[in-house]
C-alpha cells in the first residue's frame, strides 16, 4: 500500500443477527448449504460467518427421540438492513422452497432457520420474539454460536459460553461436514 491511499475496509450492511439452523430430513447438510445460499443471494442480508456442523438427536415436546432421524445444526452471523419482520418473511420463504412442512410443532423438518438474534433487542412481538425464546437452553444453537462468536452475549440471559455449559442437550461435532464462510463442505 502507497502513502497516502485508503486501507480498503469491510463495511457494515445493517446491524448483526444470528440464525440457527437444523435440518434432520434429506441430505441434512446439502440443504443447509443451500439455505445459506439462499440467504446469501437476498439483498440486505451479508451472511458473515458459519458455525461447523453439529448433530443432535432429535428434540421433541415431550424430550428426546431417539427413534426419530437426528438432526444437524449451525449458527450463522449476519448483517442485515432488513427488520426482524422483514427477516422473518426472508427465512420463511427460504424454509418453504427448501420443502419446510408446519405439521406437528417440533415435528421432523427439511430445514428449520430461527432468528437467535438480532442486534441483542428484546422484544415479544406476536410474530417473532426477540431472542428466540428457548436459545438460552438449547446447546444445539449455543454451542455452533460460540464458533462464530465466542464472546456472545444472549440479551437478558448472559454469556454464551455460560450458557452452553449448563445446557444439557448432547451435541457432537459432525464427523464428515463442517461449513466455511462461503458455506462450502471442507
Amino acid at each position: 500500500m502507497t502513502p497516502g491511499t485508503a486501507r480498503p475496509q469491510r463495511m457494515r450492511v445493517g446491524v448483526p443477527a444470528v440464525l440457527a439452523f437444523g435440518s434432520n430430513l434429506g441430505d441434512r447438510a446439502a440443504t443447509i448449504r443451500t439455505a445459506l445460499d439462499a440467504l446469501r443471494a437476498e439483498p440486505g442480508i451479508r451472511v458473515e460467518a458459519v458455525s461447523r456442523l453439529y448433530e443432535t438427536p432429535a428434540l421433541k415436546l415431550d424430550g428426546i427421540d431417539q427413534e426419530a432421524p437426528a438432526y444437524l445444526n449451525a449458527v450463522a452471523r449476519v448483517d442485515t438492513v432488513l427488520d426482524p419482520l422483514e427477516l422473518l418473511a426472508v427465512v420463511n420463504r427460504v424454509e418453504d422452497a427448501l420443502g419446510r412442512l408446519r405439521a406437528e410443532r417440533w415435528g421432523d423438518r427439511t430445514i428449520d432457520i430461527d432468528i437467535v438474534d438480532y442486534d441483542g433487542i428484546v422484544s415479544d412481538d406476536e410474530r417473532v420474539t426477540l431472542p428466540h425464546p428457548r436459545a438460552h437452553e438449547r446447546a444445539f444453537v449455543l454451542v455452533p454460536w460460540l464458533d462464530v462468536d465466542p464472546e456472545a452475549v444472549l440479551a437478558g440471559h448472559g454469556r454464551v459460553a455460560d450458557l452452553a455449559a449448563r445446557a444439557t442437550d448432547p451435541v457432537t461435532v459432525h464427523p464428515d461436514e463442517t461449513l466455511d464462510s462461503d458455506g462450502d463442505a471442507r
